[in-house]
């Protein structure tokens, strides 16, 4: 597998684990999302929240049309509809930018400034893979929170995903 062919096989699993997730999430009460749960982004839907927001900051950086965040704890939406739709916009968005490249653009240096507005230099790839790794990691989060609530989200492997997502 090549490189551009591991990083949208990513976005096709980002897409598709978040579809899940959201699906199991939908379950709980409002009030049970947002709890406080001890995590970094204080609950399930403020995880969710800080995912979404990261993912349009990159995607931003990433198109030339920056998505201008106050914090990385900013809650975009409070309403949990709300939140999924437009999660699965972004994850269509992101999904379809990683879909337009080509194999040698990967290897070319993307230069963008942080929050705290560094100026930063990275290969393209490590930028994407940056971006899936940010999600598992604070997907994962979730599913514990899920886990210590007596749910089972289900399996989240990669290999999991069936053919043709």
């Amino acid at each position: 597998m090549t490189l551009l062919g591991e990083l949208q096989l990513k976005a096709r699993y980002n897409r598709w684990m978040n579809e899940r997730l959201y699906a199991v999430c939908a379950e709980l009460s409002d009030g049970q999302r947002k709890e406080f749960r001890g995590a970094f982004f204080g609950s399930i839907h403020g995880t969710f929240n800080h995912l979404l927001l990261a993912d349009r900051v990159w995607l931003g950086r990433l198109t030339g049309k920056p998505f201008a965040a106050a914090s990385l704890d900013q809650e975009l939406y409070s309403d949990y509809v709300e939140l999924r739709e437009q999660r699965n916009i972004t994850d269509q968005d992101l999904q379809a930018y990683v879909a337009s490249l080509e194999e040698p653009a990967l290897k070319q240096e993307f230069q963008y400034r942080n929050m705290a507005g560094t100026a930063k230099s990275l290969p393209l790839a490590m930028v994407l893979s940056h971006i899936f790794n940010h999600q598992t990691h604070h997907r994962g989060q979730i599913t514990t929170l899920l886990s210590q609530m007596g749910i089972d989200p289900g399996v989240t492997d990669l290999i999991a995903m069936p053919p043709g997502k």
